[in-house]
Parts: C-alpha cells; structure tokens; sequence
C-alpha cells in the first residue's frame, strides 16, 4: 500500500513540478496567497471581468497540493459551515439564498469543466446519505427505507437513507489541474516553490522576494496557521482517506452502487465515499484530528491506526469486501474556524482579502468563494456580496496546550457518542450535544 505521495489522485496523474517561482522582488495589481481552488477560481474570475489585470497565484509547493487536490471528490452543494451562524447573520432567508447559491455553483463548476475541456471523471450522480441507527436515522429524516437504499448501494445496517442529486463525482486532481491550466492560459502567473511567510497591506513577503499589489487575497484554507499572525484564526482538521484495489465484476454485483453516487452517514465521527472511475472505493473520515501547534502532514502521510479504522469503516459497511487490498493511504488537513462556519471578507481600505473555512465541505464552495472575492475586489454589490458568509468575522481558537487538548477531547466526545448510538441508543447522544456545545457548532 502506497501511504502519502501527496493523494492518490496525484499519482494517477503525475506529480508536478513547481513552476514559474518567484524571482525577486515584483509588482502587481492582485496577489493570491495560495494555489489551492479559492485562490484559483479567484483568479480565473478576476481575469475574466477584466482582462487587463496583472494577477499573481503565490503557491508553496505546487497548484493543487493541499485540500484541492487530496479530497473526497463531492462537488456538493452541503452548506459549507453552521445553519445557526448564517442565520444569526441574515434570519432562514439569508440561509436559503446561500444554499441555493451552493446548488448553482454545482452546475458553474460542471459547465466550466465542459467550456474549458477538464476532463476531470464527472459525473452527476448525486450523494446518498445513510443512516445506521435508530439516533442517525432521527437526524437525517430521511425519505428512503431501507429497501430503497439497498435498491442503490447495500450497505450493511442501513435503517433509511436521503438522496440529493445536487451533488457530483469528480476526480480532485484532475478538476484542479484542469483550472490551474485555464488560469495560466488566460494570462496568470502562478509563482509555485513560493512560500508566503507574512502578509501585510500591500505586500506578499515570501521566501523568494516580495510581491507587491494594492490587493492581497489570502486563500490558504488549512495552511493558514503557516503564515505569521495567523496561527489561531483557522484549525488545521485532518482527514485521511483510502482506496481500495479495483473492485471485480462479483464484488460490485454483491456492493451495487450503479449509480455511482457519492456515499456519507450521519454517524458524528462521519465517514464519505465514492466509486472511482476505475472501479475502486475510495472513502474517507477522521484520523488523528489535529496535530499540536496546527502542524500539518508531510506529503499526505498517515498512520497506521488511521489506516485500520478506516478498513474497519469500508467492511462494516460492506462486509462482502473485508479483506480486499487497499493500494493508496493519504490525509490533508481542511481550515476549521471556531465557530465551524466559512467566510469571505475585502476590506477596500487596506486592500486585503480573504476566503474559507470550509470544515470540509469546500470543493463547491471554492468556487462560489471565488466569484464573491471578484465582486468585492472590484467593488460590485451583488447577490454574491449580500450572502450571509459575507463580512463574517469569528473569534480566534484558544491557545496552546488548550487547542490541542479541546479538539482531542471533543473527538473522543464525538466517538464515545457513536459507540453509545450503535449499540442501541433509541437518540442522539448527550455526549455528543455536549461536544457540539463545546466545538461551538
């Protein structure tokens, strides 16, 4: 089994080499720190609307490398962050119009691809959510018995299950790849092996000179605890994922799964999956949470235990497939604010930017986050600027040894909770409440 290498899905397709680095001191009209989606998107916007703009992308390592090319690979309209904060923000409305703008954005992804040649394995086949208790199946509501999801996937224990077909498949590092092409072709220069260590108005300082620009987007997602100041604004959460060895014709007749939706439960230590293009599962959920001081991974290698927990996931789900080989093991880390919610934010007066926090729900939100930055960057006032992510400020994460502490409590929380669920608990767990009090979700 192949552990790190970045993601599986870059090594199906070849790990790049960082290009077009920084050399010295330049000047520009908007600076991008980060070569992830949400600086991606960002740029290909802010060019499409006006083309004479010099716009830079100032990336580490190279386009694609951290959560945008590692990911579960849901193009899904799940509201990225809290119903509660939005709503505090904008009432049920303000809530409703984000979520729509999230279904949209589904097919602006999908369309792009199409206009842009990306060739990024999509398909639009919805996600089916399952649940697997009496608690789980009270939280999702769901409209499908358990017959009717074992008529699309059988999946072992499922009680119900709820289907949205605004939800695709699509391959990560293709899809990134695919826009850091688009990017480049439409005029940006994308600095990789670039390293920003400080942000301040109107300069980028990085390991290779200083870029200079009265705008500053910053759009690091899970890196941002890198950069100087910032150690505590966003949570780097790890996610680890495997993929199995191709499935045979026999083991896909006893799974089902035709219709290649997207797979996720409502457990509260949460697992999400998808059948890949060339037959494999790939399927993901928490390993070691959070590494102390926001210390992210190297190269996306994981733990053994994570890769155990992970197997004991897929057959419990599918108990046809235990013992199948897995072939890839990878984790990445997604940006966690403290109150789980995502924000977009320009401030015109010192020219700096900003766009994420996800929690994990960002590959459609990325996109959405990148049109919004183009309408605040050129001072639009749009349906895009009026959404409630908008302008959204939340308090910073808690010191040292208190972070590390709180986040490795709230997850045995959350797992204590699930074993309580399982073994026949007729409601959600009090533990798990409790652990949603303290995360502030």
């Amino acid at each position: 089994m192949h552990n790190g290498g970045v993601s599986f899905w870059w090594q199906q397709v070849g790990l790049p080499s960082p290009a077009d680095p920084l050399t010295g001191d330049d000047v520009c009209d908007v600076a991008i720190v980060g070569g992830g989606l949400t600086g991606l998107w960002t740029a290909h916007y802010l060019r499409e609307a006006d083309p004479s703009l010099d716009v830079r992308v100032v990336e580490a390592r190279f386009a694609g490398f951290g959560a945008s090319g590692r990911n579960g690979g849901w193009l899904s309209s799940e509201l990225a962050g809290s119903v509660r904060t939005y709503e505090r923000a904008a009432g049920p409305e303000g809530v409703e119009r984000l979520r729509a703008a999230l279904r949209a954005t589904v097919d602006e992804v999908i369309g792009v691809a199409d206009r842009e040649g990306i060739d990024a394995d999509v398909v639009r086949s919805g996600v089916l959510m399952v649940a697997r208790s009496e608690a789980q199946r009270q939280r999702l509501d769901g409209e499908l018995s358990a017959e009717q999801v074992a008529a699309r996937i059988r999946v072992a224990g499922a009680v119900s299950g709820h289907f949205d077909a605004d939800c695709a498949r699509v391959h990560p590092a293709k899809l990134v790849s695919g826009v850091a092409r688009v990017v480049r072709e439409r005029g940006v220069r994308v600095h990789e092996g670039t390293r920003a260590v400080r942000l301040e108005p109107g300069a980028v300082h990085t390991d290779r000179g200083t870029l200079r620009a009265p705008v500053v987007l910053r759009c690091l997602e899970g890196f941002t605890a890198g950069l100087a100041g910032h150690r505590r604004d966003w949570l780097p959460m790890n996610s680890a994922i495997v993929v199995t060895e191709p499935l045979s014709d026999a083991q896909w007749a006893e799974v089902g799964w035709e219709g290649q939706e997207l797979l996720g439960d409502e457990a509260h230590a949460y697992c999400y999956a998808q059948r890949t293009a060339d037959g494999r599962i790939a399927l993901g959920g928490r390993g070691v949470p959070y590494r102390f001081g926001s210390r992210t991974d190297v190269d996306g290698r994981t733990q053994e235990w994570t890769v155990e927990s992970l197997r004991a996931t897929l057959t419990s789900l599918f108990p046809s497939l235990a013992g199948i080989g897995l072939d890839h093991t990878w984790c990445g880390v997604l940006g966690v604010p403290r109150d789980w919610s995502a924000s977009v934010a320009y401030d015109p007066a010192t020219g700096l930017g900003h766009a994420g926090g996800y929690v994990g729900s960002g590959l459609t939100a990325t996109n959405l986050a990148g049109r919004t930055l183009r309408d605040l960057v050129l001072g639009a006032s749009t349906d895009l600027t009026a959404l409630p992510w908008t302008g959204h400020r939340v308090r910073r994460w808690e010191p040292e040894p208190l972070r590390w502490a709180g986040v490795h409590a709230l997850y045995r929380l959350y797992r204590a909770a699930d074993r309580r669920e399982d073994a026949g608990l007729g409601r959600t767990s009090r533990v798990a409440r409790l652990a949603n009090r303290v995360a502030g979700r």
